[in-house]
């Protein structure tokens, strides 16, 4: 069955990196743009970043711009997230998903940024 599983959360200080990793399985990974989301506390769904199904194109959220770059490892069925000078405003649970198609939700990976 599809299955996505995120991790690589943690807690970090302002201005520390974490990278996210999203494992998938059941469906044509390689198809499929894909994206990246987050959920702080009292906030909305929020899309982070994009790419396409080849890699070669990628979209952020202004919030994240020159700060956070999405990649991805085909062969592996991998999506990654290397979130780098990290702001408390990054607090959230981040998950992976389908950028047009949406899939079943993973459980996501919690990212805390606090001194």
């Amino acid at each position: 069955q599809v299955q996505l599983v995120e991790s690589g959360g943690g807690l970090v200080q302002p201005g520390g990196s974490l990278r996210l990793s999203c494992a998938s399985s059941g469906f044509a990974f390689s198809n499929f743009d894909m994206s990246w989301y987050r959920q702080g506390p009292g906030k909305e769904l929020e899309l982070v970043a994009r790419i396409s199904s080849a890699g070669s194109v990628t979209n952020y959220a202004d919030s994240v711009k020159g700060r956070f770059t999405v990649s991805r490892d085909n062969a592996k069925k991998m999506l990654y997230l290397q979130m780098n000078s990290l702001k408390p405003e990054d607090t959230a649970v981040y998950w992976c998903n389908g950028a047009v198609i949406r899939l079943p939700w993973g459980q996501g990976t919690q990212v805390t940024v606090s001194s």
